[in-house]
């Protein structure tokens, strides 16, 4: 279906003033740009013009790659509220999450709004551990994430969590990492496909991420599937008893 041209959710005119201004700022030509692509010139020249919607998502995606920018896509409808669904989603494995750290003698503070020398965010669990003065960071995606940007902006929050922990009267021993998604195979799958990524930025992984939030002793970082729902936590429970990767 490469070939086949999709109208994109986007203002063709904008999207056309983006890429120039991110061609321009390379200083390339449109010739030295679409060279670079695998396009013609006139493609380029198109896009600029404001015509990107005639062509096909991954020809606009290889143009924006060859500029390292990318193409963020929003699902809309008229039915169902996506982002509520969405939104649903994740404050059910926030919730999750912070149950089992309480239960295991965690001090729990979701959705953590920070300010510091300019860098802003929010951090969905924060959590420290007193007994042992750890800090954890959880980062939790209810769909599959941009790995790059996931792992990016996991990295940036855990640099500042002993700074943000400190203002809440939380002293920090060391600072560890999670990223928690939904226990279903399309996040398996694309943690499986970026296995090299994963296992050098986040390479614990469900059952021993647990075990460690029993005796939370020294820093660690890695990857927690959760089945929010009964029917999918039901579903994984018919999984080979063998398999690590076994949900909270």
């Amino acid at each position: 279906m490469s070939g086949v041209r999709h109208r994109l959710p986007m203002d063709p005119i904008r999207f056309g003033l983006s890429l120039r201004v991110l061609r321009r700022r390379r200083g390339w030509t449109q010739t030295q740009l679409a060279a670079a692509a695998g396009l013609s010139q006139t493609a380029i020249s198109r896009i600029e013009r404001g015509r990107g919607d005639r062509l096909t998502v991954r020809t606009l995606t290889l143009v924006l790659e060859t500029l390292g920018a990318r193409i963020s896509l929003r699902v809309l409808s008229q039915g169902e509220d996506l982002d509520r669904l969405l939104d649903a989603n994740h404050a059910e494995i926030v919730e999750r999450v912070a149950r089992l750290l309480r239960g295991r003698g965690w001090d729990v503070a979701p959705e953590v709004t920070f300010s510091v020398y300019g860098e802003r965010g929010s951090i969905d669990i924060l959590a420290t551990h007193p007994p042992t003065g750890a800090l954890l960071v959880v980062e939790v995606k209810s769909v599959v994430p941009d790995v790059q940007a996931t792992l990016a902006g996991i990295d940036r929050k855990a640099r500042l969590a002993s700074g943000v922990a400190r203002e809440r009267g939380w002293p920090a021993r060391s600072v560890s990492r999670w990223l928690v998604m939904p226990g279903d195979k399309t996040s398996r799958r694309r943690v499986e496909r970026h296995a090299e990524t994963f296992a050098a930025a986040l390479p614990g992984r469900t059952v021993e991420m647990r075990r460690w939030s029993s005796a939370p002793y020294g820093a660690v970082a890695g990857v927690v599937f959760v089945s929010p729902g009964t029917h999918t936590a039901a579903r994984h429970r018919t999984r080979s008893p063998g398999m690590r990767n076994r949900d909270i």
